[in-house]
């Protein structure tokens, strides 16, 4: 049964008897999502890492698969009918117009996205980085600290300033105060703060557009050039992401005024858009493509972090690392079926950050990796010469480590001598 709405969007009814399997994980070419009219479902992952804020049982106006559905990625969890059910079926191509004409599911999605994104990311944070995301003002100093001791002056003496700005009174003013004055005729240019008003900032390679645990009021669209996504980890500087033109960021401290779990930092020349609160509820019904493209970008990395997730729980190191690199190849939408060379755009070092190791735990699973003859390092980046074998030796580590796993199962279970 189809049913329309204003501007000739025309949505689907369907019908799904208690116990039936609607999405299944694993499932490629997600195209379309679902909005619950009537019942409940019962939303189940084969790996389950950390319970997630609200429970996995989903009623009436809940919705599930726009993960999958707008990253173009495969389905991420299966989903079952607890009861008999009514659902809305969204078409991926529909959901621009879905939200012009009703705004509200566009802010509850993209809010329950935000959500679940920091609270998966501070899981995420505890179990690679084996570290708690700060998201306290007074962290700030800490990130002044760090920098200042890589002769990074203009980063430090921004964390600096925002440490005396929303903690005047805090335990470290006086000695962020000396800091500042010393390192201050080494400072060059560098932007602080704009006027209200002022929504297109251009910022130089270098500059700090923000800083974790500094309150966040805006997110940012790039309109050219490249932002690097970073957090100070263990006194280390820790590369999340690279973003380019198009990419938004800063969206989850704006849409839940909480402070900055990262940096932002100008990874080349680059100009961005700021979006305050209320310029972005207006966006949400008057500039849809961008709020299409916030969905997108949110579907993108909540998928990204949950295999990221489900990785930290596989016990091999060796094959936690072929994993990861499938991840990779999965996220950049390359090929896998074809028998071709690919160069990651990250080296061995930043693999061993990916999967949670230290450095010496790491050099030991690398070398063991580099054994295999399909890869190598170039230029400080890993290559395979040949797509497929990433995929088989992923699959062939998985396969043994569930043999493993049953093998010791299976031997816990047996009965003892009578």
């Amino acid at each position: 049964m189809r049913i329309g709405m204003s501007g000739q969007l025309q949505l689907t009814f369907i019908n799904f008897k208690q116990d039936a399997y609607i999405v299944v994980e694993g499932k490629q070419n997600a195209d379309h999502f679902y909005i619950i009219k009537e019942g409940k479902v019962r939303i189940i992952k084969q790996v389950e890492v950390v319970e997630e804020e609200g429970g996995n049982i989903l009623g009436p106006g809940d919705f599930f698969a726009v993960i999958s559905t707008m990253s173009s990625h495969s389905h991420i969890e299966t989903a079952m009918a607890m009861t008999d059910v009514i659902l809305i079926s969204v078409q991926r191509e529909q959901y621009g117009q879905l939200i012009q004409n009703n705004s509200s599911i566009a802010m509850k999605i993209i809010m329950q996205f935000s959500k679940r994104m920091r609270y998966l990311d501070e899981a995420l944070t505890r179990l690679t980085l084996n570290n708690n995301a700060e998201d306290d003002p007074s962290h700030l100093f800490k990130v002044g600290e760090y920098y200042v001791r890589q002769n990074q002056y203009n980063l430090a003496y921004y964390a600096y300033r925002r440490y005396m700005k929303y903690c005047p009174q805090g335990p470290e003013t006086a000695a962020a105060r000396e800091r500042m004055m010393k390192i201050g005729p080494y400072v060059k240019n560098i932007k602080m703060d704009f006027q209200p008003d002022e929504f297109n900032r251009s910022y130089t390679k270098g500059d700090m557009i923000f800083s974790e645990g500094e309150p966040g009021e805006e997110l940012y669209i790039i309109q050219k050039g490249s932002v690097k996504i970073v957090k100070i980890v263990d006194n280390r500087e820790v590369l999340l992401a690279v973003l380019k033109t198009g990419d938004i960021f800063g969206e989850m401290a704006l849409l839940e005024s909480k402070p900055r779990a990262a940096c932002a930092i100008a990874y080349e020349d680059c100009a961005a858009l700021a979006v305050n609160r209320a310029n972005f509820e207006r966006m949400v019904s008057s500039q849809p493509q961008i709020i299409s493209r916030l969905t997108t970008l949110l579907s993108e990395r909540l998928w990204f972090i949950y295999k990221q997730l489900a990785n930290t729980l596989i016990a091999d190191p060796l094959t936690r690392m072929y994993d990861a690199l499938l991840i990779q190849l999965e996220k950049n939408r390359v090929p896998l079926a074809k028998s071709e060379p690919y160069t990651f755009d990250f080296g061995p070092n930043e693999l061993t950050t990916m999967v949670g190791l230290s450095k010496g735990d790491g050099s030991l699973v690398l070398r063991k990796l580099l054994e295999n003859k399909e890869l190598l390092i170039l230029n400080d980046k890993i290559q395979t010469r040949n797509v497929t074998d990433i995929v088989k030796q992923a699959e062939f580590y998985q396969k043994m480590q569930r043999i493993e796993q049953s093998r010791r199962s299976a031997s816990f279970r047996a009965p003892g001598p009578r």
